[in-house]
């Protein structure tokens, strides 16, 4: 099984969307295998974003998931990385089409509520940057024969 990345950033968390969109993953079907409350470190958050670190947004981005708490997740199933970017939504909510978290939920670029990693090698990184292997939980739901041949 595949599994991505997915982090709910503070304004998804002031803003009281937390079960909201926690509940969009389970209820397609999706199994989540590890769950953490945090506040960011500014190092952890600078190793997030490394990626964008020449870019002039980089501060930006680094001030802003560190200025609250965030979720961070682990979430696994058939196809999960690709299908949990269309969930999510375009980056921008203006063009994130309705329907998806950002397209629902999202006012502007800066504050779209959800990190979700981009491809599988993106989120095995991110997941070995957020959480210790002790931290996620290999299970299955009794769901799952009846959402997998």
């Amino acid at each position: 099984m595949e599994r991505t990345f997915l982090a709910i950033k503070p304004d998804g968390v002031q803003r009281g969307l937390v079960g909201e969109i926690i509940s969009r993953f389970e209820t397609k079907g999706f199994t989540l295998v590890g769950l953490k409350f945090l506040n960011v470190s500014r190092e952890l958050a600078e190793q997030h974003y490394a990626v964008h670190r020449q870019r002039p947004f980089f501060a930006g981005l680094v001030e802003f998931i560190t200025s609250g708490p965030v979720v961070a997740m682990v979430w696994e199933g058939d196809g999960v990385v690709a299908s949990a970017r269309k969930i999510i939504g375009a980056t921008n909510p203006l063009t994130a089409e309705p329907g998806t978290i950002r397209g629902d939920f999202g006012i502007n670029i800066g504050r779209n509520l959800i990190h979700g990693s981009d491809a599988s090698e993106t989120a095995k990184h991110e997941i070995a940057l957020w959480f210790r292997e002790e931290e996620l939980v290999n299970w299955q739901p009794h769901i799952t024969p009846w959402l997998h041949e």
